[in-house]
């Protein structure tokens, strides 16, 4: 038997003022959504374990039948077992952001974890340069879709801390910077991928177009795994 699962990840939205305090979900017309309430079975299920973070990476483990107690190290494995990229015991996956940066007043803030929604096609171009120039036998780049990419740290740290970029949007990057043993290399390497970045064509040319330039900023880092979690 065949089954759709269709998931409304952060359908519900936030009130908003305009709406009468409604979400755009409350506000919205939803016809089939409501014939498919009244002619189906409604139930609530708990997808997120107590020690999880609330993430779409945990909740959908949960949905698909695994148990994020015994097979989730981080949503990096999952993105690289989705491009079918390998990974050794030692590996350590991070989920690695294109976003834009801004200046204000003497410190740096998230303006876009996005990086204006930036194409697959000059995203692509970005993370070879990043392979070309900063990748070798310690680190790999490995372009995905859109702003969402994935590096291979051989061997690396696997207990540092990060924050996601999209919580942080319109904050100073400062006090969510890499944490942890291993930060400091990654700090390096970040730093040298901002310049890198900075004067590569195609921020170039996104600056020239009034687009959001490009820098790089990681997300959640864990141990490698060589294949998918299975049940």
């Amino acid at each position: 038997m065949k089954y759709i699962v269709l998931l409304g990840d952060g359908m519900a939205d936030e009130p908003m003022e305009e709406l009468g305090d409604k979400t755009p979900l409350e506000a919205a017309s939803t016809p089939r959504m409501d014939a498919l309430a009244r002619q189906g079975q409604l139930g609530m299920v708990h997808t997120v374990p107590e020690n999880f973070h609330p993430g779409s990476d945990v909740a959908n483990l949960s949905v698909f039948g695994y148990d994020p107690d015994t097979c989730y190290t981080g949503r990096s494995p999952l993105e690289a077992a989705s491009m079918g990229v390998e990974l050794g015991p030692d590996d350590v996956a991070f989920r690695l952001n294109l976003v834009n940066i801004i200046p204000q007043y003497g410190r740096l803030y998230m303006a876009d974890f996005s990086a204006g929604h930036i194409s697959t096609e000059e995203a692509g171009e970005l993370i070879g340069a990043l392979q070309e120039e900063l990748g070798g036998d310690q680190f790999e780049f490995h372009a995905g879709v859109s702003y969402r990419h994935l590096m291979v740290w051989k061997g690396g740290k696997d207990q540092l801390e990060f924050t996601p970029p999209h919580d942080i949007t319109g904050k100073s990057i400062e006090d969510y910077l890499p944490k942890g043993d291993g930060a400091e290399e990654l700090m390096h390497l970040m730093n040298s991928a901002q310049l890198l970045l900075h004067n590569h064509p195609v921020n170039q040319a996104r600056v020239k177009n009034d687009q959001a330039p490009n820098r790089w900023e990681k997300n959640s880092a864990s141990p490698g795994q060589s294949s998918p979690p299975s049940t």
